[in-house]
């Protein structure tokens, strides 16, 4: 009896134990049924299908950026509340009409001051060419000898004129200068319309490109501000620990410093790229453009381009047509020129036996000067050494565009294979890893972290294919300007002593 006294005494303590336990389960479901995205399934035993993704729904399941989508679908991004530990003090993307970029190259033409420094420049080498052709002036004046007279009040009183008589085709030469001079002035009028026209467009899609980032930034804060509510969640039900609440929080507060680097980097394109165009006031606006329609560039085509019809090159071989003008200028300036010089007096001297005045005579003057001492020796030698200068330029401004074309080309297609790579196999992989780890965490397969990890990843991915895509468009449209950029820069005055057009630096390189 007293055997079975004790069984009865021990399975009875068994059975309140099982029973605590159970109540204790039930109630962690309970609890784990508060959770976003953590219900139980009702049957146990057989778990259902997995439903259909409703990422909307769920917090950190917020649907991924679409990174085919193109900008101009993009719509004015709402102000979010404020994220633990981040505070909103700058505002997202405007909303409102979006710029095109054609409008921004017409206002460019239109507005920006280098157009009227170069335009001047030609009205200047026109102004010179004419002056170069002008013959001289002539030389009239008062003509008078022995103007007292002496005793019998005589001498002389009249006018005279000189003429200088060019001779040897000198205004010819001068002229053909002159002319060789407009039409470099001319090729600087287009070496800065590519130059303006370039640096538009790269900054044009450089914002494009910060305004795609400020997108996916906002997004990634989202979903970390959304973990770090997760995360305290589950530790309120033992199912976090403490270093993973408080490693959501500081991702938390690095993705809002992202978001607020990202729009401030967007603001500041958006000022520079206002000031190229020549319009500093221009309101701040969405652009409307494909960031993903690249242009197709092939390296041998853009060479030749490069090496015949480059603003560079061309200005290169009209120096050496100038500097010929030049030469043959200075050559001909030892010919003498005919000097003329006329006059008519009243001759007051008496003529005896009368006395009688001699009356109204004349005289003239014909002379050259002799280029004995002074055949403008220093001025043909001169002549002689920029000629070869010139020629030499064009060898080197050559050279120098293959070299700028090889590093743009390089940078260009290493670009593009990574966009591709980017486009074709990472991202269309990490979204089907992130749709999986989803579903798996709804049906209780998959912990929470890994979907966070997942979705990450993605969005990391999309941060570096806008860059890729960015890098590739800085390139292109270098390529496309032949190299010249910096539309704001002075150009060249005429006769500054420049004989080069000067390109911009290469950049963006894929980091």
């Amino acid at each position: 009896m007293a055997s079975n006294k004790y069984l009865l005494t021990q399975l009875a303590g068994v059975m309140l134990l099982l029973a605590a336990l159970m109540m204790q389960a039930n109630a962690q479901q309970q609890n784990m049924q508060n959770i976003p995205g953590m219900q139980m399934p009702a049957n146990q035993s057989t778990p259902p299908a997995a439903p259909e993704p409703q990422m909307q729904n769920m917090p950190g399941m917020k649907m991924p950026m679409d990174y085919g989508q193109h900008e101009h679908d993009m719509k004015g991004m709402q102000k979010s509340p404020d994220k633990p530990g981040m505070k909103e003090d700058i505002q997202d993307l405007p909303a409102g009409p979006a710029l095109k970029l054609d409008d921004l190259e017409q206002m460019a033409l239109s507005r920006n001051p280098t157009f009227s420094l170069v335009n001047a420049n030609v009205r200047a080498a026109a102004g010179m060419k004419k002056q170069a052709g002008l013959y001289p002036n002539p030389t009239v004046g008062y003509y008078g000898d022995e103007i007292r007279g002496g005793a019998f009040r005589s001498g002389k009183e009249g006018a005279f004129i000189n003429q200088t008589i060019v001779l040897g085709g000198k205004l010819g030469a001068a002229r053909r200068t002159a002319e060789q001079q407009q039409l470099q002035a001319v090729t600087n009028v287009e070496a800065q319309r590519y130059r303006v026209l370039s640096s538009v467009q790269s900054l044009y899609y450089e914002v494009l490109a910060a305004q795609r980032l400020v997108q996916v930034r906002r997004q990634l804060l989202s979903l970390a501000s959304d973990a770090v509510e997760t995360s305290h969640q589950l530790g309120n039900v033992g199912q976090a620990d403490r270093p993973d609440v408080l490693q959501a929080e500081v991702e938390a507060e690095q993705e809002g410093l992202a978001l607020a680097s990202a729009k401030q980097n967007y603001q500041s394109l958006w000022q520079t790229m206002a000031a190229m165009a020549g319009n500093p006031e221009l309101p701040l606006s969405r652009l409307d453009g494909n960031l993903e329609d690249v242009p197709q560039l092939d390296l041998q085509e853009w060479l030749t381009k490069m090496l015949n019809s480059s603003p560079q090159v061309k200005y290169a071989q009209e120096d050496v047509d100038r500097a010929k003008a030049v030469l043959r200028e200075a050559k001909k300036v030892p010919i003498p020129d005919l000097q003329i010089s006329a006059n008519v007096s009243q001759d007051n001297e008496p003529l005896e036996p009368l006395f009688k005045r001699t009356g109204i005579v004349g005289g003239a003057q014909v002379g050259v000067q002799l280029p004995i001492f002074n055949r403008n020796q220093g001025s043909v030698e001169k002549a002689k050494a920029d000629l070869e200068r010139s020629q030499a330029e064009i060898q080197r401004v050559q050279l120098d565009l293959r070299r700028q074309v090889s590093t743009l080309f390089r940078n260009y297609t290493t670009a593009r294979i990574t966009a591709d790579c980017y486009r074709d196999s990472m991202l269309p992989r990490a979204q089907k890893a992130y749709e999986l780890y989803k579903a798996n965490y709804q049906n209780m397969a998959a912990a929470y972290p890994q979907v966070l990890i997942a979705q990450r990843t993605l969005f990391q991915l999309q941060v570096d294919y806008i860059h890729a895509l960015e890098t590739i468009w800085m390139n292109a449209l270098q390529i496309q300007g032949y190299g010249l950029s910096d539309g704001l820069a002075a150009p060249p005055t005429l006769g500054g002593g420049s004989s080069t057009i000067s390109s911009g630096p290469v950049t963006g390189s894929l980091q």
